[in-house]
């Protein structure tokens, strides 16, 4: 089985030679994308996480560790996209966008919120949001970093200077909605959600867990829609595939637990590392395929 670490070793992606080759997969556009939101909206502050600061204080420390180092990528990945995504709101180009892309704006914020509630009542780390943010830094590692203060900042500060670039919009939908919301984000979900509930943990946490979850899947959904529509411009596909060969290296390093390397074995709250890179690749390829964006060619395990 081909993982997200096989696709960074790899020369490059496979090119779209005609339109017979797209997907015909119909998906909600951002008018119904937002009327979803609208149904699906959630209050963060209504949580009870009373059980879940008993639960931490029942865990060793190498497992409070664990979790932290796991949890902190959501966290500061959460408050990046609420600050960063203001390029994308203003690079609407339907006011049906603009609708759902603010609504995206909105619940970033509010995932910020459950995590920083989390922090706070749970973890106990500092008595600030800002405190408690810093604190979550140092838990990160430099892929994190590179992709998060680096790639994702600079895609929104092009936006910023000119909402009418057309390329580099692709560029911030493939970075945040395939690369780090759809690859990062709905993988570790996943195997945290798998976690807490196999051992019975963090009952508040995981309520707003899957909460941010489905949001999320919303939020794709939007990415995969606007990639449909731009990938029939074969240059506009091209750049699609060679973000996606940029970022996927330091997509699958983000993985990587603090003292090991990209190549090397490791376990995640008790999933292999080619369990999570598996489900990973099959995420992505997925998706990619309704977008009719080829991938890097693996050879099979």
């Amino acid at each position: 089985m081909p993982t997200l670490l096989d696709l960074t070793q790899q020369g490059d992606v496979g090119t779209i030679s005609d339109e017979s080759q797209l997907s015909s997969v119909t998906l909600m556009d951002p008018q119904q994308l937002y009327e979803l939101w609208e149904r699906q909206n959630w209050q963060a502050h209504t949580i009870d996480l009373s059980r879940d600061a008993e639960d931490w204080r029942s865990l060793d420390r190498d497992r409070q560790r664990q979790v932290a180092w796991n949890l902190s990528s959501f966290f500061i990945g959460e408050e990046r996209v609420t600050t960063q995504f203001t390029g994308l709101v203003a690079a609407y180009e339907t006011q049906s966008e603009e609708a759902f892309l603010t609504t995206q704006q909105v619940d970033e914020a509010r995932h910020a919120q459950h995590f920083n509630r989390f922090y706070d009542q749970v973890l106990a780390y500092g008595t600030t949001f800002e405190e408690r943010l810093a604190r979550a830094r140092e838990d990160l590692n430099d892929a994190f970093v590179t992709l998060f203060d680096g790639h994702l900042v600079d895609a929104c500060r092009r936006l910023l200077d000119d909402p009418r670039d057309l390329e580099a919009k692709v560029d911030f939908v493939t970075t945040y909605h395939m690369v780090i919301e759809g690859t990062l984000a709905l993988t570790g979900q996943r195997f945290i959600t798998d976690f807490c509930e196999r051992d019975g943990l963090f009952p508040g946490f995981v309520e707003g867990f899957k909460l941010i979850s489905r949001d999320e899947h919303r939020h794709v959904a939007y990415g995969t829609w606007f990639l449909q529509q731009k990938v029939r411009d074969p240059a506009l596909a091209k750049r699609m595939q060679d973000k996606l060969v940029e970022l996927l290296p330091i997509a699958a390093s983000v993985f990587v637990p603090p003292g090991l390397q990209l190549g090397d074995s490791y376990e995640i709250l008790g999933y292999s590392s080619d369990e999570v890179n598996e489900y990973a690749f099959t995420a992505l390829s997925r998706r990619l395929k309704v977008i009719g964006v080829g991938l890097p060619a693996v050879e099979a395990a």
